[in-house]
């Protein structure tokens, strides 16, 4: 008879089972500061929004991190000035979209990317049906369709920069990869003083003196904790304790997260036609987390 397998610590399965909520909870306070970066954009605009959220990212991790203590090789400063750009690239592209389409709407469309990215390097039938899913709910987001059709009045313009997004986080996870062997966070703190360096003088630029308003400094600020600084790390002590396939999944759930803070905050409403786009988009990303 063979010895009982020892007790799982009840430590554990608490921690185990708090796991999800630590996801959920990062998705709902992300999806709540992008709600609460739409109230800044009326002041300095999405690029000045975008300028104080990766600006102030860039400062906390800077100096927490401090990268500059070990040397990067010649090859990795290439790769994370594209690291970089594909990030402020994206911040800013999703900021113009939030600014013209609903929130679940533009993430919707901007999860898309990593999902395609990752299923382009997969050959079976399954994964086909995944894509051939997230392609349904794209195709009903964009405004290819006769104007009779209700969800006509999303912007086209919107669009495109949800779309652009999309593209930028394909590659921010392609050239993130390429570097995610450096040590000691040093990635991310660079990844993010690049973003800084491509956004912050669009931001300027475009706001001007108005970034240095007090209430908007102080806006920027709570836009980089709850957009970036608390979900990642609630999102980090989840990884630990969650297998990528089960966090995949309630990943998934990120649009229609996205969809209900921009209700609560703003009174963003979609359409059953859009509802349906997000759930089938929700659907492939789900359905590939769960198969991978």
């Amino acid at each position: 008879m063979s010895a009982p397998l020892p007790a799982r610590p009840a430590a554990l399965d608490r921690h185990a089972a708090l796991a999800p909520a630590l996801v959920m909870a990062g998705m709902v306070v992300q999806n709540l500061g992008a709600a609460w970066a739409k109230h800044l954009f009326p002041l300095v605009g999405a690029e000045g929004v975008t300028a104080l959220r990766v600006g102030m990212s860039s400062l906390l991790l800077l100096l927490a991190v401090r990268p500059w203590r070990q040397r990067l090789a010649a090859r990795d400063c290439a790769n994370l000035a594209i690291y970089g750009g594909m990030l402020g690239c994206m911040n800013l592209l999703i900021y113009r979209a939030f600014n013209l389409i609903p929130i679940g709407v533009a993430v919707a469309i901007e999860v898309t990317g990593p999902l395609v990215l990752v299923l382009l390097h997969s050959r079976r039938a399954a994964d086909f049906a995944w894509v051939g899913c997230a392609a349904a709910g794209l195709a009903l987001l964009l405004p290819w369709w006769p104007a009779q059709f209700p969800h006509q009045a999303l912007a086209p313009v919107g669009v495109a920069y949800a779309i652009g997004a999309a593209f930028c986080w394909a590659m921010y996870i392609v050239f993130g990869k390429r570097v995610s062997l450096l040590p000691g966070g040093q990635a991310v703190a660079w990844g993010m003083l690049a973003a800084a360096l491509l956004t912050v003088p669009i931001g300027v630029a475009h706001a001007g003196v108005k970034l240095l308003a007090p209430q908007v400094l102080l806006g920027g600020l709570l836009v980089a904790l709850l957009s970036s600084t608390l979900p990642y790390t609630l999102e980090m002590i989840a990884l630990r304790r969650l297998p990528r396939r089960v966090f995949g999944v309630l990943v998934s759930s990120a649009p229609a997260v996205g969809a209900l803070a921009g209700w609560a905050v703003l009174g963003e409403r979609l359409l059953p036609i859009q509802w349906l786009a997000v759930l089938l988009v929700m659907a492939a990303l789900a359905g590939s987390a769960a198969t991978a």
